[in-house]
């Protein structure tokens, strides 16, 4: 079977998919590249979700493009803009046509005596094989499993007469009018769940098994909308980017070095949305602000559904399912019509391909991240992996523009692999998810990428350090090596 060549290859065409195909074909216009997604349409995440109230739970001002400005208001955009918002900017750049649609990558092996990869890849409706070789090869896919979220095994959950659902599995037929509804769970998908059903649901209740922390948001920009009359809508999007990215960085910095004085105003916050101060119990976290991932509400919607009734809040541990619902362990039943088991997500890398060199497979778990943008000991590949304490685009565009970056230096000295090795012994036991507590994290502990005591092998999640890091930082730091002559023997040794 002949194989297509390309110089780029890119897996998956969600958020970090387009914008480096867009970053590509602006800053390396001769690149033959093409993305090969697996699902039939561009947005990745935001074409899988499809739960009632799916939306972002950063600002759209920064978790939009850098590139291409968000002219929304609407600061918590919802799923559908945001798919919207990313096809058009693969229209606009032209990169829609460079997608291949249907294509499901199962390998990708490097060859040291070729100095490519070569992809093995299936056509998802036809399950015809197909083989590409790239030069560069750069994962796209996020980080975790499309196929299947996390469930966890809940006693007697066969018995329950009712529907149970999972978010990442949303039927489109589904009707919750009038019907009693539980949602398991207390992130970002509980809580955008929960204020959505209530609209029109009979009843909504949240269980959860521990408190999260959950804040206000504007759900418009009132600030942007008096600067639009006066400025240019590019510099008012730039004023908000700014703006928002100074608020993160100040609220997240905030929390680490004072979490006491943090939590109360966070807590504080809550107390002022709710009407019955008894509810406190249920958002009121044992750990500390930022050890997990705080929850954006937009409008107080969340705490206005249960004010209002039509929603409410249980702290309690499931005993098992019955045929009409729930038990407790406290004895409470939660009666049921429709369950949705919000449990989180099942941790994956690269979508699940697998990797190798020479024919030998790499132990991601066993491989540092090099500026959190590159693999130790695996030339020629960079990954997308954005932030966990900021918005997910901050990073993808920075890594984009580094991962151009270099293509750019390889192209002008004429080198042709990329390979960053590690003399010296920085590996530690910590993954790249460092301290965040989040179960999703905690679960997929031994299948991550670990990281290093010091730079570049340690992941800094923070934009300024970053920011300097990958775009200002000379290339040549001997550590990413080029054209190393025993690649191929060094290589292998060190992933075995």
């Amino acid at each position: 079977m002949a194989a297509e060549h390309l110089d780029v290859i890119i897996i998956g065409a969600g958020l970090s998919g387009i914008g480096m195909a867009c970053h590509l074909s602006s800053m390396c216009p001769d690149k033959r590249f093409a993305v090969l997604e697996k699902r039939a349409a561009v947005g990745g995440t935001w074409d899988l979700f499809r739960y009632p109230g799916i939306r972002s739970d950063s600002d759209m001002f920064t978790f939009g493009y850098k590139f291409r400005p968000w002219n929304e208001l609407q600061v918590l955009a919802n799923g559908n803009s945001i798919r919207q918002y990313i096809r058009e900017t693969a229209e606009e750049f032209k990169v829609t046509e460079k997608i291949r649609f249907n294509t499901s990558t199962q390998s990708a092996n490097w060859s040291s005596e070729d100095k490519r990869w070569t992809l093995i890849t299936t056509d998802t409706g036809s399950g015809e094989e197909k083989i590409y070789t790239c030069d560069f090869l750069v994962g796209c896919t996020g980080y975790y499993n499309y196929e299947s979220g996390y469930l966890p095994e809940f006693p007697g959950v066969e018995t329950f007469k009712g529907t149970c659902i999972h978010p990442q599995h949303w039927p489109t037929d589904l009707d919750y009018k009038g019907k009693k509804v539980v949602v398991i769970g207390s992130g970002a998908t509980a809580v955008t769940l929960v204020p959505a059903m209530a609209e029109t649901a009979g009843h909504v209740t949240m269980l959860q098994r521990s408190p999260s922390y959950v804040f206000s948001v504007p759900g418009y920009d009132r600030i942007s909308e008096v600067l639009g009359k006066f400025l240019p809508q590019k510099w008012v999007y730039h004023m908000a980017r700014k703006r928002n990215i100074v608020m993160q960085r100040w609220i997240y910095k905030a929390a680490k070095r004072w979490p006491d004085k943090t939590r109360k105003i966070l807590l504080k916050g809550v107390s002022k949305k709710l009407d019955d101060q008894s509810n406190m119990k249920h958002f009121t976290p044992s750990y500390n602000p930022w050890d997990e991932r705080l929850c954006a509400v937009p409008d107080a919607d969340l705490f206005e559904a249960i004010n209002n009734g039509k929603a409410s809040v249980v702290t309690d541990h499931i005993d098992t399912f019955t045929e009409k619902g729930i038990r407790l362990k406290s004895g409470q039943e939660l009666e049921a019509d429709i369950i949705i088991t919000a449990t989180g997500l099942q941790m994956q890398m690269l979508g699940g391909m697998q990797l190798s060199l020479d024919g030998e497979t790499i132990p991601l778990n066993k491989q540092m991240t090099y500026k959190a943008v590159m693999m130790q000991n695996v030339p020629n590949m960079a990954w997308i992996l954005g932030y966990t304490n900021a918005p997910w685009t901050l990073k993808a565009d920075m890594a984009s523009l580094y991962i151009c970056r270099l293509l750019k230096h390889m192209d002008e000295t004429g080198k042709q692999v990329a390979v960053p090795l590690d003399r010296h012994g920085h590996a530690e036991e910590e993954s790249i998810m460092g301290s965040l507590q989040s179960g999703y994290v905690q679960r997929a502990n031994a299948i991550l990428p670990r990281q290093g005591r010091a730079l570049p092998w340690r992941i800094l999640n923070n934009y300024e350090l970053d920011s300097v890091l990958l775009l200002k930082e000379s290339l040549e730091d001997g550590i990413l090596t080029f054209d190393p002559p025993a690649a191929k023997n060094q290589s292998a040794e060190k992933a075995a």
